[in-house]
């Protein structure tokens, strides 16, 4: 009896799903069908046709999680100790310098391996 329960739930939820894109599929095509009227008109009708869509898609049990899941991740994002602007601020430095010091060192490591190469090869003055 469970089998069947989840089995029933999944099919409304695809049948949700599949409704929540038929609702946003129609609403694009309405909104280049009625090319003739004003683009604000018609951007705010597909916003809200949109905003109906999901509205339907977070009725389903993954909507539902999708929602738990931003919900936990702003609560996340708020627990986070931020840098401060001196801190980020010396750390950007301090990546730049070791770029700067990496591509010198490797550009003098190229410029040794070509000079290697053209002695070995003859092709050097």
């Amino acid at each position: 009896m469970n089998a069947r329960a989840e089995t029933g739930a999944s099919k409304t939820d695809t049948l949700k799903l599949a409704a929540a894109v038929a609702i946003l599929v129609a609403g694009l095509w309405g909104f280049y069908f009625f090319a003739n009227f004003s683009l604000l008109l018609r951007v705010i009708v597909l916003l809200a046709i949109a905003a109906g869509a999901v509205a339907v898609a977070l009725t389903t049990g993954p909507g539902r999680t999708l929602w738990r899941f931003a919900s936990d991740s702003r609560m996340e994002v708020r627990r986070v100790v931020w840098p401060t602007r001196q801190e980020t601020i010396q750390t950007t430095l301090v990546v730049m310098v070791m770029v700067l010091i990496l591509g010198i060192l490797l550009w003098l490591f190229d410029t040794l391996l070509m000079t290697i190469l053209r002695l070995l090869t003859g092709h050097g003055g």
